[in-house]
């Protein structure tokens, strides 16, 4: 796999820079549920998540996306961004560590723009995907 640094001039098949997340805390949980208004126990109360079967909290997913968001901003200006959509493929927990990718499907021209389309996903420190998705981005 390539890697570049420079989406302005990625070829087909080269990847950006991947981001390395921190792990995922209760702390981040807690402060995510605040900001996002998203309240929901499965995310901040540890007997609601045992109560419906699972062994601890789990992350929001919109927090997951959030990181993929980070990591593309990290490569181009967020005013560029023309499109970008996930699937949440698996669930993410306390103590992951993500990491985001994305690697270049194809360059084309739109609305009189050269444009990016990227293939993204989100890892944990397993290897196991936990979000995959596309971005269209202008150069």
């Amino acid at each position: 796999m390539t890697m570049t640094t420079s989406l302005a001039h990625a070829q087909v098949g080269e990847s950006l820079t991947p981001l390395d997340c921190a792990p995922i805390t209760r702390t981040m949980l807690a402060l995510f549920a605040g900001a996002s208004n998203d309240h929901n126990p499965i995310h901040i109360d540890i007997d609601y998540a045992r109560d419906a079967g699972l062994p601890d909290v789990i992350a929001h997913g919109m927090l997951s996306m959030a990181s993929l968001a980070r990591m593309l901003t990290g490569h181009v200006p967020p005013g560029r961004l023309r499109q970008f959509g996930v699937r949440f493929v698996g669930v993410t927990r306390v103590g992951d560590r993500l990491t985001c990718t994305a690697t270049v499907q194809e360059r084309f021209h739109a609305d009189t723009e050269e444009r990016v389309r990227l293939q993204l996903q989100a890892t944990d420190q397993k290897g196991e995907i936990k979000l995959a998705g596309e971005a269209v981005v202008a150069l």
